[in-house]
């Protein structure tokens, strides 16, 4: 295989360990919140509004982890800046 195959291969596989890997603590993250409001709105349920706008701010801050790594894995994929310099490299011969 060539430099660039070596390229594409890496840039697969690191997009794919950064979604794989990165959406398993918001997933986490985001079902031990809806746990914890869910038994806090069994217990107080009079503070049902301000539970629900808490763990809705909450569950946004903890979900841009994800979306951050899906931003990542975009780039890996589809504008990876190493590889325009081997796609150059390999038209020159070089």
């Amino acid at each position: 295989m060539d430099n660039l195959a070596w390229v594409a291969v890496a840039s697969i596989m690191s997009a794919g360990l950064c979604i794989g890997i990165g959406a398993i603590g918001p997933a986490l993250g985001e079902g031990r919140a809806l746990a914890q409001a869910l038994a806090a709105l069994a217990q107080q349920p009079d503070e049902a509004n301000s539970i629900t706008r808490t763990l809705f701010v909450g569950m946004a801050m903890v979900e841009s982890t994800a979306i951050y790594c899906f931003v990542v894995t975009m780039i890996l994929i589809f504008a990876n800046p190493f590889w325009q310099f081997f796609v150059e490299r390999a038209a020159t011969g070089g």
